[in-house]
Parts: C-alpha cells; sequence; structure tokens
C-alpha cells in the first residue's frame, strides 16, 4: 500500500512539474521549511513545495492530485500553532505566498477583495491613505488566507470580532479542481448555506482559500493605550469582567501574570514593568470618547486594586507596547531557554472566567512546571506557555499532562479548548468531548467534500 501511495506521489510530482516548472520545488531547505509551523510538532516534510501564482493553477494542481491521490496541504506564512501544516501523509505543500495581491479596496462598501497570500500587514499598509483598517490582528504577520483558515482572532477581538466575523465572501477551489464563490460583498444575506464559513476555520481539510473579500473599520481618531498593575490575576480578571458587563468598548484588553511579566523583563527590560499581574489595555474611538472610557476603566480598576496606570498615547510609545505583547512567546521561553513551549488556547464563558483560571493556576502549582500566563481576556481566551526541556521526556510529558488537563477544565465551563489557534494535530483528540454527535457531522462533510482525504489528511477531523 505504501508502495502505491508512493507512486502516485511521484506520478503527481510528473505532471506538476511539467505544469509549474521551476515553481516545483524540492530543494531540501525548502521541503524543510514547509515541514514544520511554529509548535512543537514534530516537523515532517513534504515531498514537494509548488507555489502557484494564480487560482487556474490552483485548480490545474488539484485536478492532478486528486488524479493521483496526493496530499495537499495549503501554507500561508508557516505561523501556525497546532501543527496544521506539517505534511504528516507527504504530499504537496500548496505555497500561497506568490499569490499576495490587494485587488479591490471599495472604499465607501468598508470592503477588500484579497488574495490569500496578502499579509495583514500588508493591506493595513495599503488602506493606510484611505483612513480604514483591517482589525484582525493573531500577533504575527500571518497571511489573510491562514487566518481565515485556523479561523485566527488576536488582540483587536473584544470590539472588532474574530476572522470569522470580517469575512464577507471566499472563492475557494475544491479538491476536484471546482472553483466556486461563496458568499457576497452584501453585508448580510439569508440565502442557503452559509458556506463562506463552513470553510473558516476548515483549516485546508475542504478546499483552498483563492480570495477573500473582507470587511474594513475606520480609523479611529483617538487611540491610546496603557498598562495597569494588580496584585493578583483575580483582581485583574474580575475588573476585566466588570468593564466588559458594563458595556465598555475596549479595543484591546490583554492579561500577563507575574510569570509572564518576568519573562517579558527579560526580554524586553526597557519596559521596565513590576513583575506582578497587568493588564494591557488600548481604547479607540474620539478624544472625549476615549477620555471618557479610560476614566470609567480607571474607576473600576482601583475597586480591585489595580494600581500604576500608565498611559502611552504616541504612536512611537504604542507601538513598542504591543510588540513586546505580540512576542510573549518568545518572552515565557526566555524564562528557560532550552525548552518548548506547549501552548494552550483556552477560552471559556466570560462570567466563568475568573473560576476557570483561579483552577488553572492551582493545577500548575501542581505541576512544578513553569508556564506563564498570557490571554485575551476581554473575550474570555486565555494562554499557557507550558515550559518543558524536549531533552527530558518525563518533562515534556509533564507539559502535555498539563495542557490537557487545562483543556477539561476549559470544557467542564462550557467553553472551547481552542479559542483560536485551531485544531491541527494537538487539538484533534478533544474534539469528540466538546462537540458530542456534531463531530460526526463534521466527518460526514469532509467526506462528502474531500471523499479521497487528500486535504490536509489528519487535521481536525
Amino acid at each position: 500500500m505504501n508502495e502505491m501511495i508512493r507512486c502516485g506521489h511521484e506520478a503527481a510530482l510528473e505532471e506538476l512539474r511539467a505544469l509549474l516548472a521551476e515553481r516545483l520545488s524540492t530543494g531540501p531547505s525548502i521541503l524543510d521549511e514547509h515541514g514544520r509551523d511554529e509548535a512543537y510538532t514534530p516537523p515532517q516534510r513534504p515531498d514537494a513545495v509548488a507555489f502557484p501564482e494564480s487560482t487556474e493553477e490552483v485548480s490545474q494542481i488539484m485536478r492532478i492530485c486528486t488524479r493521483h491521490r496526493c496530499p495537499v496541504i495549503a501554507y500561508g506564512m508557516g505561523t501556525s500553532l497546532e501543527g496544521q501544516i506539517v505534511p504528516t501523509a507527504g504530499g504537496i505543500s500548496l505555497d500561497m505566498s506568490r499569490m499576495n495581491r490587494v485587488l479591490q479596496v471599495n472604499e465607501h462598501d468598508l470592503d477588500a477583495v484579497v488574495q490569500p497570500g496578502v499579509t495583514r500587514k500588508q493591506l493595513n499598509d495599503d488602506l493606510r491613505a484611505t483612513g480604514l483598517m483591517f482589525t484582525v490582528d493573531p500577533g504575527a504577520d500571518a497571511s489573510m488566507g491562514g487566518m481565515a483558515s485556523t479561523r485566527a482572532s488576536g488582540t483587536n477581538t473584544v470590539r472588532y470580532g474574530t476572522i470569522r466575523e470580517n469575512v464577507l465572501a471566499l472563492e475557494v477551489v475544491l479538491p476536484d479542481g471546482e472553483i466556486i464563490r461563496t458568499g457576497s460583498r452584501a453585508r448580510k444575506s439569508a440565502a442557503g448555506y452559509d458556506l463562506t464559513h463552513l470553510f473558516i476555520g476548515a483549516e485546508g481539510t475542504l478546499g483552498i482559500i483563492t480570495e477573500l473579500t473582507v470587511k474594513l473599520h475606520g480609523q479611529p481618531e483617538s487611540i491610546l493605550s496603557a498598562t495597569c498593575a494588580f496584585p493578583t490575576v483575580r483582581a485583574a480578571v474580575d475588573t476585566v469582567i466588570l468593564a466588559i458587563q458594563s458595556g465598555l468598548p475596549m479595543a484591546r484588553i490583554e492579561l500577563l501574570d507575574e510569570v509572564q511579566m518576568r519573562g517579558m523583563n527579560v526580554l524586553h527590560p526597557e519596559l521596565g514593568l513590576p513583575e506582578i499581574p497587568h493588564l494591557f489595555l488600548e481604547f479607540h474611538g474620539t478624544e472625549a470618547g476615549v477620555a471618557e472610557q479610560v476614566e470609567t476603566f480607571r474607576s473600576i480598576a482601583e475597586d480591585h486594586e489595580g494600581r500604576d496606570f500608565a498611559a502611552a498615547s504616541r504612536m512611537e510609545d504604542r507601538n513598542r507596547l504591543w510588540a513586546a505583547r505580540h512576542e510573549a512567546y518568545f518572552a515565557a521561553k526566555a524564562l528557560q531557554p532550552r525548552s518548548n513551549g506547549v501552548v494552550t488556547d483556552c477560552c471559556v464563558p466570560i462570567s466563568k472566567l475568573a473560576e476557570c483560571i483561579g483552577r488553572t493556576q492551582q493545577a500548575i502549582a501542581l505541576s512544578g512546571l513553569i508556564a506563564p500566563m498570557v490571554g485575551h481576556v476581554g473575550d474570555g481566551n486565555f494562554h499557557l506557555v507550558i515550559l518543558g526541556d524536549p531533552e527530558r521526556p518525563a518533562e515534556m510529558d509533564a507539559a502535555r499532562d498539563l495542557a490537557a488537563t487545562i483543556n477539561k477544565i476549559a470544557l467542564s465551563f462550557g467553553g472551547t479548548v481552542s479559542g483560536e489557534h485551531g485544531v491541527g494535530l494537538g487539538k484533534r483528540k478533544y474534539m469528540e468531548a466538546e462537540h458530542g454527535a456534531a463531530y460526526a457531522l463534521m466527518r460526514r462533510l469532509k467526506t462528502a467534500v474531500d471523499p479521497d482525504d487528500i486535504m490536509n489528511p489528519g487535521k481536525l477531523v
């Protein structure tokens, strides 16, 4: 059977080489780059990497690969965290980086049409003169196709929503090469199944996204970032819960516990923040509106022993603060440099957040491991970076056991094991516990669309 699979892959490679010439690569360094993501999943090389430049080429590639039952794994920027792009069955890594054009910016309708290789920073650079912005910010300069495929969110989600709320329409190539369009530029529709959102979060297991129509938002008149310290994580979380329940329109609310703050000071000593729990904040609106938001938040924080509130309105100061927050993973690893980070990604209803985090802290203490906490707590999402030395198998096993415990805690509160990183290989074993009978329906949908299981096989379902 394995011999037949290998022959099928080789036959596919011959046809793909005739189609793409030098844009089909089997160079060792290219294969290595496309055999891993940012996660702890063991790397595995694809058979080749294809670099399509148009939807039509993607369609031709899919027809060839379907004919030879050769797996296809879509690749964006390689920043996923659950092994989504690791080609566990070999096959073709479909690198979408050359499909990187902003096709339309419709200023009056507040939307844009982009190819999947466009990154979020690239799109916002293109939008700068229009007074508009794309708001989904997962930290990494991820590609639009990758963000849609993993249902990304990030620091702005509490106000502007996830990628799910910010995609209006898609162009998708199905496994047999058929090109379909889902959705439209209209802001709402009651016509038929919501196929757009079927492909968002599907992690490339149903088709290849080749075009996205995304929502844009006006750049706020005034932006102010801030930090606020708290004596305990519970006090910080209770402040967030009350702020959200009070209807405060925060743009960003990020929690960093005392262990994470210690790592931040290792990586960013210029911040000079005390090593106690902090909230990193951002307020958007008119000058008067931002001032009112700040006053309300400070009042809530003071009632929960918040102190050392420090504001930054200059762009360079705000950028420095959020650049540090986006490097939280590397700051955590700085506490134990030889370690790998096993990352959790739980999300629970906002009213359950404090209790869930309390039980999480108890589990960390029992484990004896270093596990800094950081999270987009404004929408109930928090992460641990559980540190383990890869040279010590028992330590890595303990890190994975702790991650499993935290996932079960989140599910017990009616939450999810993944608020934004996706399923990939790392979270697949929790899907039945989270979804029950609905997981079987996901399998049936996968079989109906991809009967030969060539689309990112082994992931999600």
